[in-house]
């Protein structure tokens, strides 16, 4: 299919519902303008990363407003929209850190819900706990396009090799990761984790934080990303909002899965 255009959109993240909206929607109509055909937004790009505002900042597919503009900007501009995450509540009344994906008709072909909760205590730096207010998913996402297959998973799940693993074994060729990790964890472990993913796997794997805002009660790290199947650093951007613009063609994974074949030569009879 030759060359892909992605986008991926680091936006600042305000208490206002509303104008959260109104910032990703403008963002998509600027990565449009500029060629995009696939645009991912970051993690809670609707909502403060604080378990104070989930539930009351969550929708329910197809009714909520946030939902609504994310369908119609995908069908209006004929692009794939991965849209970030946001606060999903159920029937029963369950909240979930939930993905969104909609294809160039504003179908939704895909949903996520984080399927690993962020529940960390960092000594003296920080302490997280999503499972206070948020139930786990419980499966591995994937989505087909005319570039092959594509997964989703969110923050904290790629910090579990096996999940990504899995969607390799799958076929998948990309991975879509909204992503806001911390000034703890940021600096430490984000590239990292993205290099990795993406080398053991050898896939190309996407990471897309919110900008970073020192005065919220979150500050995400930001420094979106984009890792090849080498596990080189193709682009990454700085704290402050942006759109990280990436040029990939995806079967590229095939020739460098030929020269270093791991995926074959795992040892499947030592290990599962």
């Amino acid at each position: 299919m030759g060359f892909l255009k992605i986008a991926l959109c680091q936006m600042m993240v305000s208490i206002k519902k509303e104008e959260n909206i109104k910032i990703a929607k403008d963002v998509i109509n600027e990565a449009v303008k500029k060629g995009a055909q696939v645009i991912a937004l970051p993690e809670m790009f609707n909502c403060p990363y604080n378990n104070s505002y989930f539930r009351d900042y969550s929708e329910k597919y197809p009714e909520g407003e946030t939902l609504k503009m994310l369908s119609s900007a995908a069908k209006e501009n004929n692009v794939y929209i991965i849209g970030g995450s946001i606060p999903e509540i159920d029937e029963s009344g369950k909240v979930y850190n939930t993905s969104y994906i909609f294809d160039k008709c504003g179908k939704l072909i895909g949903k996520h819900r984080k399927v690993h909760l962020f529940d960390i205590d960092v000594k003296n730096k920080i302490t997280f706990k999503e499972s206070d207010v948020l139930s786990p998913g419980n499966e591995i996402t994937t989505f087909d396009t005319e570039w092959g297959k594509f997964g989703v998973m969110i923050c904290y799940d790629i910090r579990f090799p096996e999940f990504t693993r899995l969607m390799a074994l799958d076929g998948v060729k990309a991975v879509f990761v909204p992503a806001a990790f911390n000034m703890t964890t940021g600096p430490a472990h984000w590239e990292l984790s993205f290099r990795c993913r993406a080398l053991d796997n050898q896939i190309y794997v996407f990471g897309i934080s919110p900008a970073r805002d020192e005065k919220s009660s979150y500050v995400a790290y930001g420094n979106s990303i984009a890792a090849n199947s080498w596990g080189e650093v193709l682009g990454k951007l700085e704290e402050k909002e942006d759109i990280l613009f990436v040029d990939v063609n995806l079967e590229d994974i095939y020739e460098v899965r030929e020269s270093l074949p791991l995926l074959k030569h795992r040892r499947t009879d030592l290990y599962h």
